[in-house]
């Protein structure tokens, strides 16, 4: 398998049954996962979110939460350097509106990019990242 970025808008659907989800799952079942340091974070505050809100029952959040920790070993993590922090300064100065989260991502897929010489998918449920992600050049897949 190849690698592919996934940012965590994506990675939620794996977890929680929503639109996109059996897209999702589709592509990190067919590519090696590789996200930012950021992710597990991100990804757990969102399904603490909807744990907070009812979507998700007690007993569902604690499911989720030793099925990420058993698929966790598998994920491979860009660092969060200067240089990714760098890029996502100049990221979020740029022409599209942008989350320092996101813009985070973007720079953390360019990162691996350049060190590994490797050109990689980028998938996002995120438009605005998206179209931030396509004017710097990367592969994206939009999941909706």
């Amino acid at each position: 398998m190849s690698f592919a970025y996934f940012d965590s808008s994506v990675i939620v659907k794996r977890y929680v049954m929503e639109q996109g989800s059996m897209e999702a799952i589709s592509l990190l079942s067919r590519h090696d996962f590789l996200s930012s340091a950021i992710s597990p974070v991100e990804v757990l505050s969102a399904l603490k979110r909807r744990n907070r809100s009812g979507d998700v029952t007690d007993d569902e959040f604690s499911l989720l939460i030793t099925r990420i920790r058993n698929e966790r070993a598998r994920w491979e993590l860009v660092a969060i350097t200067e240089t990714v922090l760098s890029w996502a300064e100049k990221i979020v100065q740029g022409p599209v509106p942008m989350r320092a989260l996101d813009a985070i991502h973007i720079a953390s897929s360019l990162a691996f990019q350049v060190s590994a010489s490797v050109q990689v998918p980028f998938v996002t449920s995120d438009s605005r990242q998206d179209e931030a992600a396509r004017q710097l050049g990367l592969n994206v897949v939009l999941i909706r």
